[in-house]
């Protein structure tokens, strides 16, 4: 029997030169900068970019996940024909086995021998139909494990893609980080204490905009804003994390 267990999954060079391509629109958008005067136009630059290059890398995802997809239905199939290909040779096998039993069972004498050759050969059957279960038990468990890895490849593709384009879109627009913390906000219905963690280096910045954010917040809620060092790359990354206390 071949080993079933295959590469989870293969990217052609067409999607490497694409993910490439969206790599480098990224870092593009990261390091350029944009006057006060064109803010509008970078924004909707921006915002084109962005569908841009998340449709390309949805397109890719799918290229991706239907090559492994592809991939796991031919061990599937390959792994049913040696499973078929191996029961008829063993069924052969068992075919010259009885006879030989039978035969040796006459010249002894003992008149049991084709009944011991069939138990015998039931047992051989049941154990091979074990073998054949347990290979495409295992054809469908590669099937599985391969679907499952592109699908995580594919969420985790999409997240650092998206992450990328939001950095980029705000490291020259605070004001835009700061709708994003307002719209964060007025989904928070509770009342109490409410805790706005940003990273260090943004803290002045959200800290001077207080006032105007908790006009989003419960009227019976109270806003605070700390600085918080597990809050990575400003509010690109992981932008904000709302820390909610009942009183």
């Amino acid at each position: 029997m071949s080993n079933l267990i295959k590469s989870s999954h293969v990217i052609s060079v067409e999607q490497l030169k694409r993910l490439e391509q969206i790599r480098f629109v990224s870092q593009s958008m990261k390091h350029g900068g944009a006057d006060s005067d064109e803010d509008e136009a970078v924004g909707a630059e921006t915002l084109q970019l962005k569908d841009r290059i998340l449709a390309d890398a949805e397109e890719t995802a799918k290229d991706i996940l239907q090559d492994a997809s592809e991939q796991a239905s031919r061990i599937l199939t390959e792994a049913e024909a040696e499973a078929a290909a191996w029961w008829e040779g063993r069924r052969a096998e068992d075919a010259e086995f009885v006879e030989d039993a039978k035969r040796r069972g006459y010249e002894e004498g003992f008149a049991s021998g084709a009944e011991q050759a069939e138990h015998q050969t039931l047992a051989r059957m049941d154990q091979m139909m074990q073998e054949a279960q347990r290979v495409v038990s295992q054809a469908y468990e590669a099937k599985a494990r391969i679907i499952a890895e592109a699908e995580r490849f594919v969420v985790e593709l999409s997240c650092d893609i998206a992450g990328k384009i939001v950095r980029g879109a705000l490291e020259g627009a605070p004001e835009k980080a700061l709708d994003l913390m307002k719209q964060a906000l007025a989904r928070r219905k509770e009342q109490g204490i409410i805790t706005l963690c940003v990273a260090p280096d943004q803290f002045e910045f959200v800290e001077a905009a207080k006032d105007e954010l908790a006009l989003s917040v419960d009227s019976q809620a109270e806003l605070q804003i700390v600085p918080d060092p597990t809050v990575r790359g400003g509010w690109l990354r992981d932008p904000i994390r709302l820390r909610q206390h009942r009183r």
